[in-house]
Order: structure tokens, then sequence, then C-alpha cells
């Protein structure tokens, strides 16, 4: 999944957000989307870990670790790092209706399962969920 050496060769980056000084002015998007080159690298950070606990949603000590939805993110980071964005978002899709709503509420229990996350920075994976397009897709059959 992803590049097999992206996270050694990329370093995480995330949305910046504008000030709230400046967002109170008008109703507008406060986190500016990655460019798509951006967007690609952070897919491709993806190391293809083997047991991916980053979807699983384990329960250690009465705490929830990992997506409580089972998103399928080792699989839409590959599409996202191979240009799919359709079938990215067509296997967000499988688990999650509500995309676009729940990558701005989620608190990245992804992340925090992340094994990247043991000696550098997990993957980008909160703000890859709202597949950040130019253009809605129109979604086939």
């Amino acid at each position: 999944m992803g590049k097999p050496t992206g996270f050694l060769e990329y370093e995480r980056q995330e949305n910046e957000a504008i000030q709230p000084l400046s967002r109170i002015t008008n109703f507008n998007e406060f986190h500016p989307f990655l460019d798509e080159e951006t967007r690609r690298k952070q897919g491709a950070r993806c190391m293809n870990c083997g047991v991916p606990f980053c979807q699983s949603a384990i329960k250690l000590k009465n705490m929830v670790t990992g997506c409580p939805l089972h998103n399928l993110i080792p699989e839409w980071n590959d599409e996202i790092y191979n240009g799919n964005d359709k079938r990215a978002l067509s296997r967000l899709l499988k688990t999650n209706p509500f995309p676009e709503f729940t990558g701005r509420v989620c608190p990245a229990l992804c992340e925090k399962a992340c094994l990247n996350g043991l000696d550098q920075e997990p993957v980008t994976i909160k703000k890859m969920n709202c597949i950040q397009l130019k253009q809605p897709i129109k979604m086939i059959g």
C-alpha cells in the first residue's frame, strides 16, 4: 500500500488553519485543502504494516484505539497515492457514508494507532478522510 519507502521519504504535513480573526469575517473553509501532489505524498506514507491497527478499533483498558468505523485506511491511502480518487472514495464509502462530515469531527483515533507513529509522525489520515477534490465526484451505479 502506498509507496514502500514513502514514510521514510516524506514528512507528515497537515492542513494549516486560517487564523481565527481572519476566518470570523466570512463563512469560507478555514482549513485550506492540501494540493494534489501533497495529498499523494501523504498517501504514500502509509507503510503497509501488515496488521493495520489504524482501522481495527481495538479496545484497550475500556478505550478504543483505531477507527471505530473500520475505515479501510491503507486501501484508500494507496488509491490516493496512485491518483485513483474515485476508487479511494468508493473504498471510503463502504464503511463511512458521510466522510465529509466525519472527517471534520473525528478525533483521529486511527492516527493514534498508526504504527508509523511509534518512532516518527503517524500517517496523515484525518485530513485525507475528506477526499479533497477540486470537483465533486459522480458515483456510477
